[in-house]
């Protein structure tokens, strides 16, 4: 089928990079158009607004983290369809996709804006940042049914095996992106930036939900395809609800360690804000990688072919290991050179803690690898109530430095909130992984030798 990748057969290796490498640059581009957003508003309306962005990084991810998960969720059964080449079932599960994120972008869309006030009250979000901060995240979530569109139109194709056409309209998207930033931050301030991410996200999804109807007919419903069934709305929300509560769960320990930074004065929350927006584009290469892992892991047990699932994964982790040493090595020599690009003026009390920052989570990068590509690879599997649980994993640890360590040591145990919350959820998942594998063979075993 043209466009495609199928996973089930051949060399693992190759069919991930095939895969990954339209991904990775797909993420890089999503993270440059936000970097330069903050590099935008920083250079034109100084420190205080990058802290009012960065204060709002941490609930942006909590609410945006529940529509991608949930999205991405929704292609596994759509990959271990495909996989078996079950292309009616395929369809119902397309349709009855798009039913339940109409549903949801309503609901989280209203109730977000509503507590929006709440919520940055509760963080304890610094008075001379507050007001910019209202105005950018309210103005960001509403683009969430946008941003629920395009990803779940992306998540359709990416189950297929076709990860090159999203990258090009993100490739659309972030371009647009950065002229509108450039053409609206003047006139219009904070909320400039943030009506140019909305108005590109909004042609990024509807030239993305056009192409796909077009290029691969095999989505067409037939008659009786794109009706409201329980039982395929039940088997998407059971794999797309843990992916977004597991995205969820995992900010809450964010959230609160946002809080506790909040607590220490905008400056400190201007330095995270630079180091983490850096930090964001250095981890894109392990999103692909996740989710290379789901369409792998969904389209081999849907083959019946757990003995590959093995191989696969070693591949992956190689290819983390590789790049994390990669990437260390940069953020270790430059990496307070490059938070200067979101500074209006040297000032170098952010350059310094922004720097520490970036070594102290690029030391650990490594462990990051493996929790995205373990859960991924896992969920893809059909097990997405272990996201659920490896996310309390990494919240708990979070927490637990937002409420105590912060307090006694200030900036530098924020910085290390992140390598703690990778150790916890590792630990977590290698265990559950094997176990699940092992299941899986069997499961194999026993088909093969009594079907």
């Amino acid at each position: 089928m043209a466009g495609t990748n199928n996973m089930t057969t051949g060399s693992p290796a190759k069919h991930i990079l095939r895969f990954a490498i339209p991904l990775l640059f797909g993420n890089l581009f999503q993270q440059f158009y936000n970097m330069v957003d903050t590099v935008i508003i920083g250079n034109y309306l100084g420190t205080s607004a990058l802290a009012s962005v960065g204060a709002t990084g941490s609930i942006c991810f909590m609410i945006i983290g529940l529509c991608l998960g949930i999205c991405a969720g929704f292609g596994i059964p759509v990959a271990q369809r495909f996989g078996a080449k079950d292309y009616p079932e395929m369809r119902r599960f397309i349709a009855n996709a798009l039913w339940i994120s109409i549903a949801l972008a309503t609901v989280i869309t209203t109730a977000v804006l509503i507590l929006c006030d709440n919520i940055l009250q509760a963080m304890n979000t610094p008075e001379d940042i507050y007001d910019g901060s209202y105005t950018y995240v309210s103005i960001l979530f509403m683009g969430i049914p946008l941003i629920i569109l395009y990803n779940l139109c992306a998540s359709v194709v990416r189950a297929m095996g076709d990860s090159k056409t999203p990258l090009y309209f993100l490739i659309i998207s972030s371009l647009l992106n950065i002229i509108l930033d450039l053409v609206l931050v003047k006139p219009y301030g904070i909320a400039g930036p943030a009506w140019a991410t909305v108005i590109s996200q909004g042609v990024s999804a509807f030239l993305c939900l056009i192409y796909l109807w077009r290029k691969y007919p095999v989505i067409h419903p037939e008659k009786g395809e794109r009706s409201f069934s329980l039982s395929h709305v039940g088997r998407l929300l059971m794999q797309g609800l843990p992916m977004g509560l597991q995205y969820s769960i995992t900010a809450i320990g964010s959230v609160i360690l946002q809080t506790a930074v909040n607590g220490l004065g905008s400056a400190y929350v201007a330095a995270m804000s630079a180091g983490a927006k850096l930090s964001m584009f250095f981890c894109c290469p392990y999103e692909a990688l996740g989710n290379t892992a789901a369409t792998y892991g969904g389209q081999n047990i849907g083959a019946g072919r757990p003995d590959r699932i093995g191989k696969g994964l070693r591949t992956l982790l190689f290819y983390g290991f590789i790049y994390s040493v990669a990437a260390a090595v940069v953020l270790f020599l430059f990496g307070g050179q490059l938070s200067r690009l979101f500074m209006d003026k040297p000032d170098p009390f952010i350059e310094k803690n922004a720097h520490l920052f970036l070594k102290l989570n690029s030391a650990f990068y490594f462990l990051l690898a493996v929790v995205n590509i373990v859960r991924f690879m896992i969920q893809g599997m059909g097990y997405s109530i272990i996201a659920i649980v490896a996310g309390i994993f990494e919240m708990v640890a979070r927490s637990l430095v937002g409420f105590v360590f912060v307090d006694m040591y200030g900036f530098p145990a924020a910085c290390l909130a992140n390598a703690s919350a990778w150790v916890a959820a590792d630990t977590f998942l290698t265990v559950v992984f094997l176990l699940i594998l092992r299941k899986e063979k069997k499961k194999a075993a026993f088909k093969t030798l009594f079907l």
